[in-house]
């Protein structure tokens, strides 16, 4: 007698494409970026394992999860300093960011954007003082 064994039938996972994966992670970005981010909440946040996440950020955005995040907050805390009214630190605003290593933060800012946090804080408040 030959019995065929029967699988229960696993439950169909919809595919999602690698455009679609990252445009979940930008959007769990922009919600928490004061947030200590962890690879396994934007493993959930995106609905996909770490391979896929790791396959689609490199795919799309040419680096890792984690450098992806960094490059994000790094453009908003640029966009923050650029906005800044009169008052405003770079302290404030880099840790508003979940930057608290503010050493690292300033040197990876330079290198990113061709100057200095402070530089770019000026800038903005100047521009403030003199439309007002």
């Amino acid at each position: 007698m030959n019995a065929t064994t029967v699988r229960p039938a696993r439950p169909s996972r919809a595919r999602i494409s690698r455009p679609q994966i990252v445009d979940r992670l930008e959007q769990f970005l922009r919600d928490h970026f004061d947030e200590p981010i962890q690879l396994a909440q934007l493993c959930d946040a995106t609905g996909v394992s770490e391979r896929s996440l790791r396959n689609a950020c490199h795919a799309v955005c040419g680096t890792s999860p984690k450098r992806y995040l960094t490059r994000r907050r790094m453009e908003a805390v640029r966009e923050a300093l650029a906005a800044a009214r009169p008052g405003a630190t770079v302290t404030r605003i880099a840790t508003d960011y979940g930057f608290f290593e503010l050493g690292r933060f300033a040197a990876t800012y330079s290198s990113l954007f061709g100057e200095r946090p402070s530089q770019t804080l000026r800038g903005g408040v100047m521009q403030h003082e003199s439309a007002g």
